[in-house]
Formats: structure tokens, sequence, C-alpha cells
């Protein structure tokens, strides 16, 4: 087993971890080495048992919150994963149908018969009105 020095809140400390998982721990002892700066900002010297508690226990709430914060997230994705399974469980939108109307082919035969009428009644009223030259 590795051992590793890690230094918290100033003071240096031997610890032994599994082969490959020396990153890890320097990570955590970081954070918990955040954490105990802090107190030392805020307090002063104080004995190493009491900072690397007081430490420890801002980590926990810390991580706490993150929990709860998880559970909220994980609650509101559930609710989310309902509502798409219940979209997808429904049955398809049925068509909408559309009617197009069709003109029957005597009624276009009959327009343009009244078109055609029209116009010659058109040109002979103009005829009659013109005065003879």
């Amino acid at each position: 087993m590795p051992e590793v020095t890690i230094m918290i809140g100033g003071r240096g400390f031997e610890v032994s971890c599994q082969e490959g998982e020396e990153s890890y721990l320097h990570s955590a002892a970081k954070m918990l080495d955040d954490e105990a700066q802090v107190l030392s900002d805020q307090i002063g010297r104080m004995p190493e048992a009491r900072m690397l508690l007081m430490a420890g226990l801002m980590l926990a709430d810390k991580t706490a919150a993150v929990e709860d914060r998880i559970r909220e997230v994980e609650a509101v994705l559930a609710e989310r994963d309902q509502e798409l399974a219940d979209l997808r469980a429904m049955p398809a939108p049925e068509p909408e149908r559309i009617e197009v109307p069709i003109v029957p082919p005597q009624v276009t035969e009959s327009l343009a018969e009244l078109a055609a009428r029209t116009e010659a009644l058109a040109q002979e009223i103009e005829e009659k009105a013109q005065p003879a030259v």
C-alpha cells in the first residue's frame, strides 16, 4: 500500500491508500484542507483534533446540502420520466380529415356558357349605346 503525505491545516499527515487511489486521496485532502483553512482564518490556531473535527463537520454539512439537492433533482427527473412514459403510451392522434371541394364538370361548363352569354350581351349593349355615325 502506498504511503501518501497530505497537508491539512498546515500540518502533514501520513496516510495509506490502495494502489491507484492516490489522486483521490489528494483531492479529498484538499477539500478538507480548504475547510481547515477557513477555520484557521476565522478562529486562529486550534488543537489538531478540533480542527479536523470542525473541518469534517463543515464538509459533512456541504455534503448533506448536495445530497438534498440531488434528491430534489431526482424527484423532478422522475416526474419528467413519468410524463415522457405517459406521452409515449398515449395512442397516436387521429389524422385530421381535410375535405377538398370538387367542382363538377357540368358546373364549369355552365359557368363558361354564362360567361360567354354575358360577354355577348355586354358587346350588344355597347353597340346599341354608341351613337350612329
